[in-house]
């Protein structure tokens, strides 16, 4: 398995995001990845950022700063109606990172 670190990003850093990183982790795992997840809010992004390591954030809220790594929009996550384009939209950055 390919160990990754996404960051979740939701209005208030706690509920949504961390039902997001759950579906998340488990979803990726059925791909082949070892997803470390963090949760966030769109305000207290970067200072979580600046620990580094990221390979993706998977938005829940708008994220409008640039952060030089991929957003992916997790919203199908939240809602149930699109979860697998979700995945699939982070697994196509993660395979463009480190290759399928």
């Amino acid at each position: 398995m390919k160990n990754v670190k996404i960051l979740c990003v939701c209005g208030s850093g706690a509920v949504s995001s961390s039902m997001v990183a759950l579906k998340i982790r488990e979803m990726l795992r059925d791909r082949g990845y070892n997803a470390a997840t963090m949760e966030s809010s769109p305000t207290s992004a970067e200072s979580v950022l600046a620990s580094g390591g990221f390979d993706a954030i998977a938005c829940v809220s708008p994220v409008y700063a640039d952060f030089g790594i991929p957003k992916i929009s997790a919203l199908g996550m939240l809602t149930g109606m699109g979860e697998e384009q979700v995945i699939n939209d982070l697994v196509k950055v993660l395979e463009e990172k480190y290759g399928k």
